[in-house]
């Protein structure tokens, strides 16, 4: 229930180790996120002892996915009482074990609801070094309340989110919503919902949504570059926007790049492959103040596209030339082609989608060298090249095959060869009787054979004819039966 809504700020902490939110259920460890997040729990007598139980459980089910460290998450707990009291320090607890177990011992103070008091009390915890806060780090206010509040807490609150922290609330009971929508982070829509305690989950999308609009993202990661985009903090008017990167190799080797308060992406290049950058966007504005966002990326392994070539259905005027893989980051393909033992070479473009093209028009029983080479986005190029032959000229006939039409006459057929094909040859040489010569025009693929005398073995075979010489003829053996077998028994054919 109230877990769900601790997946919000699962996803707010993740976008900047650019990772997936954590399903239900167990829950992978998500390292490389940083931000110190604090509850305000409200240990009020207002609260019953089930709410109270329900809100502990709500801050375990969301810190429960992450790593703690100093360079990771860090959590912390304020109690909303007479007096606010810190239940522990940021940087006290720095496994998941030790932080669930200090939650499950937190108990309920009592007293008075003196939210305002302890909104101030988070105020100089959340950049104060003794309560192990961190600067320049991400950091949100979770605070889910009954919507009772016994002093003022518009002033504290307006504090905290000028000086940067993200606030979050749920109410769960009635509440003031002029109140409470004026002390959520703007806007109110995306960061305050009233709803029952027990229908908490059923705002879950929309707030994930919310921080996932709300937050610098990382897309199209290629070996050598990423896009950054951001919302639209600024305007061309109000401001500009600083951004700095660096490999976390060498953080003092930062890259400082501008742009217009217009602008809501930037296209990061010229980068190493397999890299952790770390990216702060600083939004610069004299009217407003915008906390810088950080983001950690790592870039993708070296493009090794075509790692293959593949030739293939080779005939002999074009074979067919296949590569793999097939990267997104990949715009085109480029295919050269010439004879291994010559000068002349010319080229074919492919779109970076697909994966082979035919090569036509080529010389036959010749030896070629292709190149097949890959243009990458970044502007970088990857070539691998292979030897391809064509066939020759005289292509074999393929699958003859006969059928018996009675009357001492067989039927012999074939698939067409390839190439220009100036006709077929048909020659029958028969175990009894003389031998028979038949040419054929190259669009027949039959002939009738007469005189096949009964109880004899036969030899046929079948060439192909070409301009300058035949191809090698297909030949089968075929036993004509007995007369004294059975009408409509079919010849069987062997090799």
């Amino acid at each position: 229930m109230l877990a769900e809504a601790a997946l919000v700020l699962g996803v707010w902490l993740q976008l900047a180790a650019g990772q997936e939110a954590p399903g239900q259920g167990p829950q992978p460890s998500i390292s490389s996120s940083e931000g110190d997040i604090l509850f305000l729990l409200d240990s009020s007598g207002s609260v019953s002892y089930y709410e109270f139980s329900k809100v502990k459980e709500f801050m375990w089910d969301l810190v429960r996915p992450f790593t703690f460290g100093p360079n990771d998450v860090q959590t912390s707990i304020i109690h909303i009482s007479t007096t606010p009291t810190m239940e522990f320090p940021f940087d006290r607890y720095l496994s998941r074990g030790t932080v669930q177990q200090a939650i499950r011992n937190t108990q309920q103070l009592m007293g008075d609801t003196n939210t305002g008091k302890a909104l101030s009390f988070a105020k100089e915890k959340l950049f104060s070094n003794d309560a192990g806060a961190r600067p320049d780090v991400p950091k949100v206010l979770v605070w889910v309340t009954d919507g009772f509040s016994s002093d003022d807490i518009s002033e504290p609150m307006q504090l905290l989110k000028d000086m940067g922290v993200t606030v979050f609330i749920v109410s769960t009971g009635r509440g003031n919503y002029l109140e409470l929508s004026a002390a959520a982070s703007q806007p109110p829509e995306k960061h305050l919902h009233f709803v029952d305690v027990d229908d908490l989950p059923i705002i879950t999308k929309e707030l994930r949504d919310a921080m996932l609009a709300n937050r610098l993202r990382v897309v199209d990661i290629t070996s050598s570059s990423f896009r950054l985009t951001w919302p639209q903090l600024l305007s061309q008017e109000t401001g500009y926007y600083t951004l700095q990167y660096a490999s976390t190799d060498d953080l003092a080797a930062k890259r400082t790049t501008q742009v217009s308060g217009a602008h809501t992406s930037l296209t990061l290049s010229n980068l190493a492959p397999e890299t952790t950058y770390e990216v702060a966007l600083i939004p610069e504005s004299n009217i407003h103040y915008f906390p810088p966002q950080t983001i950690r990326v790592i870039t993708l392994t070296e493009e090794i596209s075509p790692a293959q070539v593949l030739i293939s259905d080779s005939r002999p005027h074009s074979f067919q030339v296949s590569w793999a893989p097939t990267p997104d980051s990949v715009t085109s393909y480029q295919v050269l082609y010439g004879p291994l033992r010559g000068d002349s070479a010319q080229l074919l473009e492919v779109d970076g989608t697909h994966n082979s093209t035919v090569v036509e028009n080529l010389a036959p029983n010749t030896t070629y060298l292709v190149t097949v080479t890959a243009i990458y986005s970044s502007g970088k190029e990857k070539s691998l090249s292979a030897k391809a032959c064509t066939q020759e000229e005289g292509s074999k006939v393929r699958h003859l095959r006969f059928e018996d039409m009675g009357s001492n006459t067989l039927k012999a057929s074939w698939d067409a060869a390839d190439g220009k094909v100036l006709g077929y040859r048909v020659r029958c040489r028969r175990q009894t009787g003389p031998s028979s010569l038949i040419s054929v025009s190259p669009q027949i693929h039959s002939v009738l054979l007469t005189d096949m005398a009964p109880g004899t073995t036969n030899k046929v075979c079948v060439k192909s004819m070409y301009k300058d010489q035949p191809s090698k003829g297909l030949c089968r053996t075929v036993r004509i039966q007995p007369a004294t077998e059975a009408p409509g028994y079919k010849h069987r054919q062997r090799a």
